[in-house]
């Protein structure tokens, strides 16, 4: 009977092994697909399948934990299948904007820090697992400071910090500078995001705002059908930004701005039952169940659903009119698409401090060339060289993408956009160079049905 029971377990051990496996190999095709090049392509398409191997992998587990458990599996591979989990959950609502895949994600980065899977058993002695524990904390940071729970986010920067100084003091020979980069973001961004908050969230608020039913009509202005909006590009691309990971301050707010749902923090949160059927629930052991029913409780049916968001962070002006060619070619007929771009209508070699790829800011040497500090676009595409009297692409009339240079392979003119505005358009140039894309008779051209209009707001902040 013994020998049948050890079989029995070394049967489950081997299928659970392999469901691990295929559920690696499947991840690994989607882990480093940039949300915004992946909607509407063949990968894009192959994520349900990455989901559907994670949740047979984590229904598994469940179902047979305790033997799992017996034959040796770790707290800590409980919580890296978990941690995947909201991961995933976390790229699909980068693609989608449906907030459900943002409660999913924060549903089981809570179980996580909740039943500590990543602390114990030995676990504090392995780098690589404290690597995982590491970017567990700053995924879950991530999602915290979208969904605009502070009082999480303020635990987290706390177990952060705890646990960067333990693997500090444990592994003195490993630097660790990255990570104290990425602490030190997420420090600057809270503090910058916070000051904002004060005032009133930039998210719809079901405290404060009307139900958008009961707002009045806008009037549509000689309007031939009507629009509707469901696909918004936000990039922004400044030196020494405030920023925490690939999500600036400027597009986070923007962000805001777009969603409709509430945040959820005006919903009461479901508190942990100590006793339950009689039995006293013990988070602290390897649980392999999660109720996703709460994060549907926190969804709101009758909000309108959310434009898709795709966040460039720093791009290049090929890659930033590749991704919106991108888009404008899947946008229906009836669809508008809005562009916000903030950048510098200038180099700005001056600057103290400069962004470097890894995502942290570096100090660099003071450049104090008073002829170089402020130097403005003077070179133009090569087909517009003689075009000297054509404003979309005149001298100064651009906006910074890239490093600090004098190439034109930086510049975004406003004549680049102008293939674009075949389909309907919203665009926001958040610059001290916006007078340059400003709406005129510049953009229009004969025969086409369009109407320009420009807006030009100043905000200090």
């Amino acid at each position: 009977m013994e020998a049948g029971k050890a079989s029995n377990d070394d049967g489950v051990s081997s299928t659970f092994r392999a469901l691990v496996q295929s559920a690696d190999k499947k991840f690994a095709r989607v882990r480093d697909v940039p949300p915004a090049q992946s909607r509407g392509s063949v990968t894009g398409h192959y994520f349900p399948k990455v989901f559907k191997s994670h949740m047979r992998l984590w229904k598994f587990q469940q179902e047979h934990r305790a033997r799992l458990v017996e034959a040796g599996l770790q707290r800590w591979e409980i919580g890296e299948i978990a941690s995947r989990i909201g991961q995933l959950y976390f790229g699909q609502y980068m693609r989608t904007s449906e907030m459900r895949f943002l409660f999913g994600a924060y549903v089981f980065y809570e179980a996580i820090l909740s039943r500590g899977y990543f602390k114990g058993s030995g676990a504090g002695k392995d780098l690589g697992v404290r690597y995982k524990e590491l970017r567990f904390y700053a995924r879950f940071l991530m999602v915290a400071v979208i969904l605009i729970r502070a009082d999480m986010v303020a635990a987290l920067m706390e177990e952060f910090k705890v646990a960067l100084d333990d693997c500090k003091a444990t592994f003195k020979e490993t630097n660790f500078r990255e990570w104290k980069l990425v602490f030190h973001e997420i420090s600057r961004f809270t503090k910058v995001d916070t000051a904002s908050l004060n005032i009133r969230p930039l998210r719809y608020s079901p405290m404060i705002d009307p139900h958008p039913n009961s707002a009045p009509s806008v009037a549509r202005f000689h309007a031939k059908k009507i629009l509707k909006f469901q696909d918004a590009l936000l990039t922004s691309y400044h030196r020494n930004e405030v920023k925490f990971s690939e999500l600036t301050m400027n597009t986070f707010r923007m962000l805001q701005c777009l969603d409709w749902e509430p945040s959820g923090s005006s919903h009461p949160k479901q508190p942990v039952k100590p006793y339950q059927n009689g039995y006293k629930n013990d988070t602290s052991v390897t649980s392999g169940f999660i109720e996703m029913n709460l994060a549907m409780d926190e969804i709101d049916p009758s909000m309108p659903a959310n434009p898709r968001k795709a966040i460039l962070y720093r791009p290049l002006v090929t890659h930033f009119l590749a991704t919106m060619a991108t888009i404008c070619e899947e946008l229906p007929a009836d669809n508008v698409m809005l562009i916000y771009l903030s950048a510098s209508g200038k180099d700005n070699q001056s600057n103290l401090y400069q962004t470097d790829s890894s995502g942290g800011s570096r100090v660099s040497s003071k450049k104090a060339s008073s002829e170089s500090s402020h130097e403005e676009c003077s070179s133009m595409p090569e087909a517009h060289l003689g075009e000297k009297n054509n404003s979309l692409y005149k001298e100064g009339s651009c906006l910074w993408l890239g490093p600090k240079g004098n190439g034109s392979y930086y510049k975004l003119y406003p004549g680049d956009l102008i293939p674009f505005t075949r389909k309907p358009l919203v665009v926001i140039i958040d610059s001290d160079n916006s007078h340059a894309f400003k709406a005129g008779s510049a953009w229009r051209r004969e025969g086409r049905d369009s109407c320009a209009t420009s807006i030009s707001i100043e905000v200090n902040v």
